[in-house]
């Protein structure tokens, strides 16, 4: 019962991650819900992709 236990720890701290990402992605003028999905799959480099980009301008409506 332990190793389950143990063994579910990353998974948590992944799916954590995955909103951590997607809140740096919206602070940034970025689709959050698209970085959702890339930091599902990439998890921590997702995070290192997201600190190199800049940020999108402001979308403006004319």
């Amino acid at each position: 019962m332990v190793t389950i236990m143990n063994n579910g720890g990353w998974a948590v701290g992944w799916f954590t991650l995955t909103f951590i990402n997607s809140s740096i992605a919206q602070s940034k003028n970025r689709s959050g819900i698209l970085w959702w999905f890339i930091s599902l799959f990439l998890g921590p480099i997702a995070t290192v992709i997201l600190a190199v980009i800049p940020a999108e301008p402001p979308r403006t409506t004319t």
